[in-house]
């Protein structure tokens, strides 16, 4: 039985019975029918669907920011923001997908030579439920752009958001079977990876779920996007402006209730500015408002699942057992129904320390001291992640310098790491490898074919 539950309350919302196997084959088949007509389709007709399908979400902003809030205990003014950027990167892509799918003429003396860019197939997205919307909607928006037909398989604690995604794409005019959603069992999965009717396949979910995916893909030789954990840094040198950094660093961490692969987790600071920062950086937390995220003043609602609240708690503790550590804030759940954490901040974080070396994945900011910044990117890098960093100084030559140094997919200077449809989005290390965003995440999924003409007899 799949199971939607509020957070907040820890009331159940709503029961799916999981589909069978006749659905689901009967599920592929039509995506397989409806994607051999969608690539044969004008790339300007793919991006009218894409511009529909942006004012679908504009006009039932309001209903699916609720849902969002519902289901996953987002605060609402960010499932609002969720929705919006949603619709954002599909006006994108219906803007640029032609320009990027153009094909490219290579120079030859003997011959007529070009690289054209041709969908895959059925493309397998497996989500998370942190941003149910955002995270289906920036792979969905290129791979159709593209001509493939997004197949997803939701986590299985926000099934009506799955259901959603699938509605508003049928509102837009999608052709039937084209955008299917699968409600079905983790166990499953592995089959839907190999099915031959699946060409290729993404994820957004742990580093220990990527590992098990990429090893069933691989397997069945098929291409894959990981967007893996993360525990990023968040660098601030001795000469930052450390209270536009303490007061970003609040917002780098905390967002999303600090429930998202990008969030900074890792505050590594300058021992010169430290105590000044952490200062601010408490200051900062102590005014967050926790509560019903359904109150527009709500700064962190509560976390999706009763067992991420359990094991953020545990990581806490065990940090701070090492004697080194010292709580400047927070540290325990909430007393009360729902999944309630503290915004918790630790100082005097070292490598070797779990909430330095695990990914924290909710409201918890370990504070790490460096010596200088030489030492700074030596702890920055100290980790099995590599997805974003952020990197505070006034000296841009230096900063330009360092970022280079710094192991990680993207790296924000003086300001705090986000996605953004015109980027390539994704992580090295355990934190994955493909991109996601921008004209590299557009072909990702296409044939990258070679077309070459000789000279005529």
């Amino acid at each position: 039985m799949i199971v939607s539950v509020n957070p907040s309350t820890t009331h159940t919302l709503a029961t799916f019975e999981p589909d069978d196997a006749a659905h689901v084959d009967r599920a592929l088949e039509a995506a397989v029918s409806a994607q051999r007509a969608w690539r044969t389709r004008p790339i300007g007709e793919r991006a009218e669907l894409l511009r529909r399908t942006a004012a679908g979400l504009r006009d039932k902003c309001e209903q699916y920011a609720q849902l969002i809030t519902l289901e996953m205990g987002k605060p609402i003014v960010e499932s609002r923001a969720e929705i919006e950027k949603c619709a954002k990167t599909l006006d994108f892509y219906a803007e640029n997908a032609t320009g990027f799918l153009e094909s490219q003429p290579v120079p030859s003396n003997a011959s007529e030579s070009s690289v054209v860019f041709e969908p895959l197939g059925l493309v397998l997205a497996i989500m998370p439920w942190n941003y149910p919307f955002w995270q289906y909607f920036r792979f969905a928006a290129p791979a159709l752009a593209a001509g493939n037909a997004p197949v997803l398989k939701h986590a299985n604690n926000v099934p009506q958001c799955a259901r959603a995604v699938e509605e508003v794409l049928r509102e837009a005019g999608a052709p039937d079977g084209l955008c299917p959603t699968l409600l079905v069992e983790s166990d499953r999965v592995s089959g839907l990876i190999t099915d031959d009717r699946i060409a290729a396949v993404t994820l957004t979910g742990s580093t220990e779920v990527g590992r098990i995916v990429a090893g069933r893909a691989g397997r069945a030789l098929k291409k894959q996007v990981l967007e893996l954990g993360g525990s990023d840094p968040f660098i601030v040198l001795a000469d930052a402006d450390i209270d536009e950094a303490a007061r970003t660093a609040v917002k780098a961490r905390f967002t999303n209730g600090g429930q998202s692969c990008v969030n900074a987790k890792r505050f590594i600071v300058e021992d010169a500015v430290a105590d000044r920062f952490v200062d601010a950086f408490v200051e900062n937390v102590s005014r967050l408002r926790v509560g019903d995220p359904r109150d527009e003043h709500t700064d962190i609602g509560p976390m999706a699942r009763e067992n991420l609240r359990d094991e953020l708690h545990a990581q806490v503790q065990r940090t701070l057992e090492n004697g080194r550590s010292v709580l400047k804030a927070g540290g325990a759940p909430v007393d009360g129904p729902g999944y309630f954490y503290q915004p918790t901040v630790i100082d005097h974080v070292e490598p070797g320390d779990v909430a330095f070396t695990e990914e924290t994945f909710g409201p918890v900011a370990a504070i790490v001291r460096a010596r200088d910044p030489e030492h700074a990117i030596d702890l920055a890098n100290d980790t099995e992640f590599g997805l974003g960093a952020a990197l505070w100084t006034r000296d841009l030559d230096r900063a330009r310098s360092l970022a280079s140094r710094i192991e990680a997919g993207a790296v924000f200077i003086n300001g705090m790491v986000a996605s953004d449809p015109r980027l390539p989005f994704g992580g090295i290390k355990a934190s994955g490898y493909g991109r996601e965003l921008g004209e590299f995440g557009l072909r990702e999924f296409v044939n990258v074919k070679t077309v070459w003409i000789g000279p005529a007899a």
